[in-house]
Formats: C-alpha cells, sequence, structure tokens
C-alpha cells in the first residue's frame, strides 16, 4: 500500500493559464493583457506566480519580444488541454438548455474525418442544438462566411498564418502520397493528383515543384479526399495530402523517390461575429477536438 503523500502536488490556476495561453499566442505581454482584460502589470504578476508554482521560466523576455522557453512549449499543450476541457465542462452545467441553429461550413477532409466525432459529442451536451452543415472549398466557405450565411467555419491555411478573423486548430505538413508498391512518381512528366486554385494542398505543390525543377502534368482533378484516394490507389497519379492522410494502402514518398518537399498547411476556425450562445459552445466543441487530438493523436 502507497504512503499518502504529505505535500500534495498544486493545482493549476485556470486563470494563470488563460493568460499564459494569451500571451503564447500574442507574443506580446500587453496585447495578451487586453485579451484577458487585465493590466499588464497584472499579467506580469500571474506569470511570475505561474513560474513559481512550476519553478521554472516559461517564457524568454528580451526587449523586443517574448518566446516560449522549452518548459514553456511543454505547458502550452497542457494549457490548452485544460482550459477546452473547463470550457466543456461547464458547459454541460450552465448551458444545457441552449437552443438553436448552427450554421457550420467545412472543407472535406475535415467533415469526413473529424466532424461526426464532434457532432456526436455537441449532440450529446446540447441535444437542442440542430447543425447545418455546408462541406465546400475553403475559399468558397470563406465567401459565405462574409455573407452571413455561416455562423463558423473550418479553413484550410497555407502554412501556419490563421485565416482573417481566426485562430488556428492543427498544424501539420503536407506530403506526397502515392500507392504502396506503385510507380506514379517515377513517370515523367509527373503525373500529380489536385484540385483548383485556392486549395492550399495544391498552391504548396505546386511551389514546391516549380522550385525543384520538376516536370509535371495535371493528371487528376477532385475536390473530394475520396476521390484523390481513388486517384492514387489506382496508382494513376501521386498527391499532396496532409501526413496525417497516410496509411493502409498509401505510402509517403520523399526526397529519396526524387521529390520535393512540400511544407506544411493548417486548419482554421473563423467565428462570425457577435456569436449566439449556441454557435459559441459549438466553436468550443471545436477547440476542444483539436486540443484532444494533439494530445492522445485519435479525435
Amino acid at each position: 500500500m502507497n504512503a499518502p503523500l504529505n505535500h500534495p502536488l498544486p493545482l493549476l490556476d485556470l486563470d494563470l493559464l488563460r493568460t499564459f495561453v494569451a500571451i503564447a499566442e500574442t507574443g506580446s505581454f500587453t496585447t495578451a493583457a487586453s485579451a484577458v482584460f487585465r493590466t499588464p502589470s497584472a499579467v506580469s504578476m500571474q506569470i511570475k506566480r505561474l513560474e513559481e508554482l512550476l519553478g521554472r521560466p516559461v517564457f524568454v523576455r528580451d526587449a523586443r519580444s517574448v518566446s516560449l522557453t522549452i518548459d514553456g512549449e511543454m505547458l502550452l499543450g497542457y494549457a490548452r488541454r485544460l482550459l477546452a476541457l473547463n470550457r466543456e465542462a461547464v458547459s454541460k452545467f450552465i448551458m444545457p438548455d441552449i437552443s438553436g441553429v448552427v450554421r457550420l461550413g467545412s472543407p472535406d477532409d475535415f467533415g469526413e474525418r473529424v466532424l461526426p466525432h464532434v457532432l456526436k459529442r455537441f449532440a450529446q451536451s446540447h441535444p437542442s442544438v440542430a447543425v447545418d452543415v455546408v462541406i465546400d472549398q475553403s475559399s468558397n466557405l470563406q465567401r459565405r462566411l462574409a455573407d452571413r450565411t455561416l455562423d463558423m467555419a473550418i479553413l484550410t491555411c497555407r502554412g501556419t498564418t490563421p485565416p482573417s478573423g481566426g485562430e488556428i486548430l492543427l498544424t501539420e505538413p503536407i506530403v506526397w502520397a502515392g500507392a504502396k508498391g506503385g510507380c506514379a512518381h517515377m513517370r515523367e512528366p509527373l503525373p500529380v493528383s489536385i484540385w483548383e486554385e485556392g486549395c492550399a494542398w495544391r498552391e504548396g505543390a505546386l511551389t514546391a515543384l516549380g522550385r525543384d525543377g520538376r516536370n509535371y502534368r495535371v493528371a487528376y482533378m477532385s475536390a473530394h479526399t475520396a476521390g484523390q484516394r481513388a486517384a492514387i490507389l489506382a496508382d494513376l497519379a501521386i498527391a499532396p495530402l496532409p501526413k496525417t492522410f497516410i496509411g493502409d494502402e498509401l505510402v509517403e514518398l520523399g526526397h529519396k523517390d526524387g521529390l520535393p518537399e512540400i511544407g506544411e498547411y493548417s486548419l482554421g476556425m473563423v467565428v462570425a461575429a457577435e456569436p449566439s450562445a449556441p454557435v459559441r459552445a459549438a466553436a468550443d466543441h471545436v477547440r476542444a477536438a483539436f486540443e484532444a487530438f494533439k494530445e492522445t493523436g485519435s479525435f
């Protein structure tokens, strides 16, 4: 039998973590202070308390910038997860009777892989809220947001820059996907499966091929992930896909196969101004789903 701890571990204050995340995301104590409705001096005191609690510095400060230490980077993942879980837990008690409609836009890949899990959990905690889902290309979803025909949208973004007025949910590498045992990547010109202008994966892939001077042709076009997979599995072409899409009958191709590195893409979320209570609750569930994915690797 284990002896009880004489000195139990301290509890992390969620208010301190909220300020810590705000600084990490904005890179500024002053900007973060406005976001959490505190003075810069109060924010500085909060971070001092957090560092004293953990016994480690979480930020490196100089006259022009603020950056995370190695310990701060580790804490950031835990902090986001704890805050998301807090929002989800509290919503079950203070917002269980919310009713209304949420108009949610999503690209095909997110809608197929993640949205069913998010909507299932959301329906369990908010059974009186209906979610109207629109699947479309990110550029079209942005227009729908501008026209106020959507309340919120998940968008694919090139690199790590968040969408205008939005936030980043996940960043991951884009890689070349081919069929196991396939030879499409050996052909000249290189057969590539992509979609139309505005696709972040397309932009990254074609930029990389142009930079590498690789001769290619567009052999297949599809707006849907299932269509892209079909072209790859038939060995008609290779395609740029997120690294997490690789598995089963697909393989990741790279420098050893004569292909250039593509770079990263991000999934961002934009919520319309002055969102209703159902929209705020849905946005929190999306954030919680991605924070869980970062911790566990699954939705």
